[in-house]
């Protein structure tokens, strides 16, 4: 469809009609306009999945490794091709923009989004993040260059304003972002922060350059809740404001270009500009979208593999990689990690995998019928207590693995109930009347002693173990980031003590309130190992071992989006771990299973250090394989690590007074470090 057949569509509609696509309907979808045959886009969360449009862990998805790991691949072929599952999961759900790439860069280590940034070069980080678009797009389904721009931080993200000078927002922020619309990206999504004392979603950076000097010719659409103003964003070349269907453009909006202070062409432009990505997609009239291929019935789980070991870096190898099972009798596979991997980092990019193959999986299958492997958690990882789930609880009323789901009214009377297979319930089920989220469940503990139950959500909560109240109060909102809100929320904690093996029935409440979101979440979490024990009986396992396997890394409590890192350091006893275990044995390999960049003390020490990020579903397939020599591991670092955080030359990440000067201008990365003279654990 021609520029002048979709400006004469846009002619047929009211200025009401026209006002009313420029916010969304619903969280996840625009509005549909029959009269010019314009049909609902539907969004969702990248870039390590396509979720959908809920979150429903009966509702699955292809996981891939985190965008750091595709960073560290310096290889587009393999990036494009990632794109293209990415696409296919998104046809399969209806799926007609996917929320990816991530183009911000790795200024900081301590970002808490760093796992969702591919680098800390704008070179790099735009060929990856362009790839990623190639691989998308190639099947009819839009891809979203975020978040534009600096948006390089999690501390006050919602109101931080970045100081950065010309030169530096030109040659490394807005860099990546170019290169996105060099490949013809479709969408662009404008950031929560402010540049230089103006709100992203209101920025005379949307005109300038995006749109006029690099000839964008796409939608930009803001990030859930930015548009938080009304005149001025209408007058940025903001296009669409998501989420709806509330929202301060829809009837301001109107009166404002009724009025006359909105010009009626700012608002015929975005509505253009929505027709063009409609059209684009396939939702628009009968126009065929992009050429797509034929959807293949093959799994992608083998090229998932594929892409841990493209992604994993070898920082080390003092001769002990790769592991040959034709002469290993016994390998000890060690750390909370390896049996309870970061498949993903935390935030709004998570989804729903329908498995995870764990490092210790992927080593037993591999050692199969050939070797024993010998597991030992070892101490505390620093871990929080994990949802209830399928794995140690079942449903009070039918006796299904899982937990039962139940909406109250304000009397406590049932309205409607439902078998879930987590405690993580981020959307329950709404009806009429509902005043309470309740989930309870019978969880048979495997060891005794004092367990920690948590709850998570806003306002008031309750929640006990066989009557027993652990916690019980008013806990009010006090955020308006909603990756806390609906994805996030925090927990409170109480203890009980269990008796192994006596099931307990556990029950949650959390009233429901305006302006609290409905995410619910419990937890709960068996006492901790006494660290000295624990570290003994990993000792002993890897000194009997012919060869160690110790798996350490970062926990969701330290990275994930809505705050920043406090420190580098391991959680937990990890590091003692690993120093301990290689030196009962020097044929010890320690993988690090962390987003971005962690301090690694002991790294001098290990016989091998392997960086696996967060490596996806197939986490411990392709680990073995880079193990035991059936691949590569072919990643570069795309940032460089230092050895301590005191050493790294831009670790800001907090404003002062709402402003983060990036008083380093152009040297961030790899410059930062040559200027300073430092010398970094493992280079760009």
């Amino acid at each position: 469809m021609t520029d002048e057949e979709i400006a004469r569509l846009a002619e047929k509609l009211s200025l009401a009609q026209k006002v009313r696509l420029l916010t969304g309907a619903t969280t996840w979808r625009t509005a549909a306009e029959p009269a010019v045959g314009l049909g609902e886009l539907v969004t969702s969360d990248g870039p390590a999945g396509v979720r959908g449009q809920a979150w429903d862990e009966r509702r699955t998805s292809a996981l891939l490794p985190s965008a750091s790991a595709l960073g560290a691949m310096w290889d587009e072929t393999v990036i494009e091709r990632l794109g293209g599952v990415l696409a296919q999961e998104a046809r399969d759900k209806g799926v007609h923009v996917v929320l990816a790439p991530t183009l911000n860069l790795h200024r900081s280590p301590l970002g808490g989004r760093h796992f969702e940034c591919l680098a800390e070069d704008p070179e790099l980080a735009g060929r990856a993040g362009a790839a990623l678009i190639r691989g998308i797009q190639a099947h009819g389904v839009a891809a979203t260059a975020k978040h534009y721009v600096a948006n390089d931080s999690e501390t006050d993200r919602l109101t931080v304003d970045v100081r950065v000078g010309e030169r530096a927002l030109r040659e490394l922020y807005l860099a990546p972002f170019e290169a996105a619309v060099d490949a013809g990206v479709w969408a662009v999504m404008s950031g929560y922060n402010s540049v230089n004392g103006s709100t992203m979603t209101a920025s005379a950076l949307l005109a300038e350059p995006l749109k006029g000097e690099w000839g964008f010719d796409g939608l930009v659409v803001s990030d859930w809740g930015a548009v938080r103003t009304t005149v001025e964003t209408a007058l940025a070349a903001q296009d669409l404001a998501m989420p709806g269907p509330d929202g301060v453009w829809g009837e301001r909006l109107l009166r404002a270009v009724e009025s006359g202070e909105v010009p009626g062409e700012a608002v015929d432009d975005k509505v253009r500009r929505l027709l063009r990505l409609a059209e684009r997609v396939g939702a628009l009239g009968e126009a065929d979208p992009a050429p797509r291929p034929p959807r293949t019935p093959t799994s992608p789980r083998g090229l998932l593999r594929e892409a841990v070991a493209a992604g994993s870096v070898l920082l080390s190898n003092n001769g002990v990689l790769p592991l040959d099972a034709g002469e290993l009798s016994s390998v000890a596979v060690i750390g909370v990690h390896a049996a309870q991997p970061r498949s993903q980092g935390g935030g709004s990019a998570g989804v729903f995998p329908t498995h995870v193959v764990t490092p210790l999986d992927g080593i037993r299958t591999e050692l199969r019928g050939r070797a024993r492997v010998v597991y030992a958690p070892g101490p505390s990882a620093g871990t929080e207590p994990l949802p209830l789930g399928t794995d140690r609880c079942v449903d009070p009323r039918t006796g299904d693995r899982g937990v039962l789901l139940r909406m109250l009214d304000e009397a406590g009377h049932e309205l409607y109930a439902e078998h879930r297979g987590s405690g993580r319930l981020l959307e329950p089920t709404l009806v009429p009347g509902a005043h309470t989220v309740e989930i309870s469940a019978l969880l048979r503990p495997g060891t005794g002693g004092e367990w920690t139950f948590g709850i998570g959500g806003f306002g008031k909560l309750r929640l006990t173990v066989d009557g027993q109240n652990l916690v019980d109060g008013e806990f009010p909102r006090l955020t308006d980031d909603p990756a806390v809100v609906h994805v996030g929320p925090p927990c409170q904690y109480g203890r009980a003590r269990l008796t192994r093996g006596r099931a307990v029935r556990v029950v949650a409440r959390r009233e429901l309130a305006p302006d609290t979101g409905r995410a619910t979440v419990v937890t709960a979490a068996p006492p901790a190992p006494d660290p000295e024990t624990a570290l003994a009986e990993a000792v002993a396992a890897a000194r009997d071992a012919d060869a160690v396997v110790v798996v350490v890394g970062t926990t969701e409590g330290s990275e994930s989006e809505g705050y920043d890192r406090a420190s580098l350091a391991l959680p937990g006893h990890q590091d003692a771990l690993v120093a301990a275990v290689a030196a009962a044995n020097p044929r010890t390999v320690a993988v690090v299973n962390a987003g971005g960049p962690v301090e690694l003390p002991w790294r001098e020490a290990a016989g091998a250090v392997l960086l696996s990020w967060f490596p996806g579903q197939e986490a411990g397939a392709g680990l073995a394989d880079v193990l035991f020599g059936h691949a590569e591991p072919g990643g570069r670092l795309p940032t460089t690590w230092g050895a301590r955080l005191d050493d790294v030359p831009v670790s800001r990440t907090r404003p002062e007074g709402g402003i983060l000067p990036y008083e380093e201008g152009l040297h961030i990365g790899y410059r930062a470090w040559l200027r300073s003279g430092r010398q970094p654990a493992a280079g760009f």
